[in-house]
């Protein structure tokens, strides 16, 4: 049996729901950071599959996947800075406790 496309698409979508249904449902901020890291990686299946089956002998696929890559680095690296700078203020991560911002 030949891996298609279809193949790939469908692991991209089962990825981006799991993320994107743990954003909605999770209370912990880790949680929902290692959720929306869940959905930037079936960003970058998408990414790379189109540009293997689509434009083989191209890398922009390859290269917009790494440029995710490192924005996903730099989104963990001031979230977890954020959630880290509320633990010490709070003593607590959970989303739900926490009414810092709110009016």
């Amino acid at each position: 049996m030949e891996i298609v496309l279809g193949h790939y698409l469908t692991l991209a979508a089962i990825l981006f729901g799991i993320g994107f249904f743990g954003v909605l449902t999770r209370r912990n901020a880790i949680g929902i950071l290692m959720s929306i890291e869940m959905m930037f990686n079936a960003v970058n299946i998408n990414l790379v599959a189109f540009n293997r089956f689509i434009t083989p002998t191209d890398f922009t696929g390859q290269l917009f996947a790494i440029f995710t890559i490192v924005i996903a680095a730099a989104e963990v690296t001031v979230g977890l800075a954020i959630v880290m700078l509320i633990y010490r203020n709070f003593r607590d991560i959970f989303v739900d406790n926490i009414n810092l911002m709110k009016w």
